[in-house]
């Protein structure tokens, strides 16, 4: 499998080797929905509660008689059946979200979506991304230069001027081959990898 090497202004140059085992399997779209998923829910929080009707602060009076209105009989306003009132199976802030991925099927799946991108075209090879100074600005300008809007850099070392540099950027992430993920690959209409960065990717997903 072969990538292609972006020079400075963003043009093909060459090609680059790459392994087979990561950029050239098939692609499995149940696998990707999967651990996409499942990369969301483990992402969740679960802060967020509801009240049953013991913790709605209403009256325990009953609210009208009970036979002679025409109604249908009410014992308090703190029934679910009620505006305001407790809810039946109330969200819960302890509620666990997390899905388990087992690392065979979370490899697999992260090599569809590398493998993918190759034959889509979205994926490319830059010799490195240096930077002389933490400017967001001389950044920017190099990827207008390069004529990517939405780009992912999966780099093999990042910098703290590299990092200071990026943080800013709304439609630019940059990780190491640790920090991808399969949200992050997904998202971004083009993916740089470093030549440094290939290695690595051939140890974690091969």
């Amino acid at each position: 499998m072969q990538l292609e090497l972006l020079n400075e202004q963003g043009q093909p140059s060459s090609k680059v080797d790459a392994p087979e085992t990561v950029f050239g399997r098939e692609y499995n779209e149940a696998l990707v929905h999967q651990i996409v998923v499942a990369f969301q829910a483990n992402a969740r929080q679960g802060t967020r509660a509801q009240k049953d009707r013991e913790m709605v602060k209403h009256s325990t009076k009953k609210p009208f008689r009970q036979k002679g209105t025409g109604r249908a009989r009410a014992g308090m306003t703190s029934s679910p059946l009620w505006r305001g009132g407790g809810r039946i199976f109330p969200n819960s802030p302890e509620e666990n979200f997390t899905q388990k991925i087992n690392k065979k099927m979370y490899r697999a799946g992260m090599a569809s979506i590398f493998s993918q991108l190759a034959r889509e075209g979205r994926i490319a090879v830059v010799d490195s991304l240096k930077l002389d100074s933490p400017k967001t600005k001389q950044l920017a300008a190099r990827f207008k230069q390069m004529n990517l809007e939405s780009v992912m850099v999966i780099a093999d070392e990042v910098d703290e001027n590299l990092y200071l540099a990026s943080r800013n950027l709304a439609n630019v992430l940059v990780v190491e081959p640790r920090y991808a993920d399969p949200l992050s690959l997904v998202h971004y209409k083009k993916v740089l990898v470093t030549k440094g960065a290939i290695d690595k990717l051939k140890e974690m997903f091969a």
